[in-house]
């Protein structure tokens, strides 16, 4: 399904998405592909399922998106964007290579098709908790599922804590569901949603997979506590899970370069919070891949923190957590979990 949008002197009715979209379609191939590279996955996806439906890009439409985002226009006159699956096809690869947009495009021929949760992506957290309470847990693990990572994991962290580990575990068990129950649980949340999903094979939604990539984007405290009850449900459940996650303390699974790239993009205030309490691996594993300079400017700020609250130091380890899965779904570090081979070049 393609866009048209239409002409207009303002970019007040474009979604943020359209107007990323129509920016990146007037800057060139190149600086677009440079661009693209730098933003989050989810944001990658939203992104670029925009250009797949802009076949055409209206010069009035860019002028307005283009003179808003860069307030004044000093290259000239901005040309006719033209965009399309081939366009967006050449600008995944350009950023990411071929085998990792192949896997985006797959996502994006689903996704283009229409979602039945679509109404829910951009809504707010405690809406969408309204909207699904009293719903029973499977209809909420059903729900989630078909939302985006970080979308899910915010609406899981404002369930009550006994139907978190209740949600969970459907949603790691969950493997396929029924198109016509989807759409059923769809049209009940609300009246707009329609029979978006073929009537054939059965849409995989759920699974372990799943589940890890919500409890990426979860808070420690809600990861904790989903990890514990799952463990009681099911403990073997459980533990795959927690293979499959990465924490703090595993990063003495990354090689020194890795772990350099990490350092480099971590602040000293935010490291001498999160090696506060840290196992003696870790902090090893650290300093040592820290310049003189560096180290010693993280001994004054640990010395002058003086005690602080649990909750600032898992703070300060869930932004590094994040530093190192960003650069592992970029594919600058590769992340060595326990039991795995290594590696050879």
């Amino acid at each position: 399904m393609s866009t048209q949008l239409a002409p207009t002197g303002a970019s007040g009715t474009l979604t943020s998405a359209q107007k990323a979209a129509v920016v990146l379609l007037q800057i060139g191939h190149e600086r677009a592909a440079k661009v693209l590279a730098e933003l989050s996955p989810s944001e990658v996806e939203e992104i670029t399922a925009e250009i797949v439906r802009m076949e055409e890009v209206p010069a009035s439409t860019a002028d307005a998106v283009v003179s808003e985002f860069h307030r004044q226009v000093t290259t000239g006159e901005p040309t006719i964007g033209h965009g399309g699956l081939e366009y967006a096809q050449r600008l995944l690869e350009a950023s990411f290579g071929a085998e990792r947009a192949a896997g985006v495009l797959d996502r994006l021929s689903t996704m283009m098709a229409g979602q039945p949760f679509d109404f829910l992506q951009h809504a707010d957290a405690r809406q969408v908790q309204s909207l699904i309470a009293g719903e029973h847990p499977q209809t909420v693990a059903l729900v989630l599922a078909h939302l985006r990572p970080d979308r899910a994991s915010a609406i899981l962290a404002g369930l009550t804590p006994e139907l978190r580990s209740d949600v969970a575990h459907r949603i790691a068990l969950m493997e396929r569901a029924s198109p016509e129950v989807v759409a059923i649980v769809a049209d009940n949340l609300q009246h707009k949603a329609t029979s978006v999903l073929s009537s054939g094979d059965l849409t995989a939604v759920g699974g372990v997979q799943p589940l890890v990539e919500i409890l990426n984007r979860s808070d420690p405290g809600t990861e904790k506590q989903i990890l514990e009850g799952l463990g009681e449900r099911d403990a073997a459940l459980a533990d795959e899970v927690r293979g499959l996650m990465f924490t703090f303390e595993d990063i003495i699974l990354l090689d020194d370069r890795a772990v350099q790239l990490v350092l480099r993009q971590t602040e000293i205030s935010t490291l001498a919070l999160a090696l506060k309490g840290a196992p003696t691996t870790v902090s090893d594993k650290t300093r040592r891949n820290l310049s003189e300079r560096a180290r010693e400017n993280l001994a004054e700020e640990m010395e002058m923190a003086g005690p602080v609250r649990v909750s600032e130091v898992q703070e300060a380890r869930g932004a590094i957590v994040t530093v190192i899965r960003t650069l592992e779904e970029s594919g600058q570090i590769v992340i060595r979990r326990e039991g795995e081979d290594d590696y050879v070049s």
